[in-house]
């Protein structure tokens, strides 16, 4: 009977050790760490998304912040510096392309691998005792007084501050630009009267939108957009149709993780993201909060973001916001 029972121990652990041995990713928990505020679109992201990953993975995804530099390179650089394993991903967006061309990151983005969960489209909208009715209101008495109206959006380089230039130079007026830490800082800055004008996502804003808190004024896309309980916000092309020219410029929110992490590390994170983006919760928050979702990585999601580094650090430079030319970094012209 002994050696029966010792028998079958010895089967029971060799299984066991078989079972563990052959799960080599991810053994222990994951971190995500958002290079941008708390609160804002990304990080509202990537808590939703790491959270409906987590028990397809197997282990908790444990979301933090580290915000700071420009175009998100103090969360970037910090998650580069830690081993290219798959246990520490960048939470980031389409802004981060721009924090080479700004100084902030010396490498092509092509050192990671996206995985894009969706983005919602930008908007301008102004504080609710502000006297401006409408974009045209706005943009005549910024062209009146250039620089005399402050505008928040998060940091420089950041899409909301792209679109800020694009409309400043599609329209030719001139705003005082404060930039913030993150989507939330900014609407926060609005709340409290630093700002006038604030330039985030739909996403982001229709809380305050619907409160009253913010009077939106128009989407930064070539068509009007359809909002529950607010009716049609109209496109900003409709009275300025020079900003075809530079508008309208796509978010692409998610997470990264090195390029050259083992193949096994990325293969767990596609298939737990792609069976994530199918769940429930996400389709659900998705439609209620105004995010198209992408759901892809591997070579579609990094042809995605070479094509907006391309776009956005270009048009930085052109627009004179760029310390640095985007042809050093290797990086062609769209």
């Amino acid at each position: 009977m002994r050696k029966i029972l010792l028998i079958g121990l010895a089967v029971f652990f060799a299984l066991s050790c078989s079972a563990y041995a052959a799960k080599k990713f991810p053994t222990r928990n994951i971190t995500n760490v958002v290079v941008w505020g708390a609160g804002g679109g990304t990080d509202t992201c990537n808590r939703i998304i790491s959270a409906e990953m987590a028990p397809f993975l197997g282990v908790n995804v444990n979301v933090i912040n580290k915000t700071g530099g420009v175009g998100g390179s103090v969360g970037m650089s910090y998650v580069f510096g830690q081993p290219h394993d798959g246990y520490t991903v960048a939470g980031l967006s389409e802004s981060n392309v721009t924090a080479a061309v700004q100084g902030g990151w010396d490498q092509n983005f092509d050192v990671w691998d996206p995985f894009i969960v969706g983005g919602s489209p930008d908007l301008i909208s102004v504080t609710a005792d502000a006297p401006y009715k409408t974009l045209k209101d706005l943009i005549e008495a910024a062209k009146k007084d250039p620089g005399s109206i402050k505008a928040g959006a998060s940091a420089a380089g950041s899409i909301h501050h792209l679109n800020l230039l694009a409309l400043e130079k599609g329209s030719g007026a001139k705003f005082n630009f404060i930039p913030y830490k993150g989507s939330a800082p900014s609407q926060n800055a609005a709340m409290a009267g630093e700002i006038t004008v604030v330039v985030t996502s739909l996403a982001e804003q229709q809380q305050l939108l619907r409160g009253g808190k913010l009077r939106p004024l128009a989407m930064l896309i070539p068509d009007s957009f359809e909002v529950e309980g607010l009716g049609a916000i109209p496109s900003g092309f409709d009275d300025y149709p020079g900003l075809s020219e530079y508008l309208p410029i796509s978010q692409a929110i998610g997470f990264a993780v090195p390029h050259d992490a083992p193949a096994e590390a990325k293969a767990a994170l596609v298939d737990a993201f792609n069976k994530a983006i199918a769940t429930d919760k996400v389709q659900t928050w998705a439609k209620e909060n105004y995010y198209l979702l992408s759901g892809k990585s591997g070579d579609e999601a990094r042809a995605i973001f070479a094509a907006l580094q391309s776009n956005f650090t270009w048009t930085l430079f052109e627009l004179g916001a760029a310390k640095v030319s985007p042809e050093t970094l290797g990086i062609a012209k769209p």
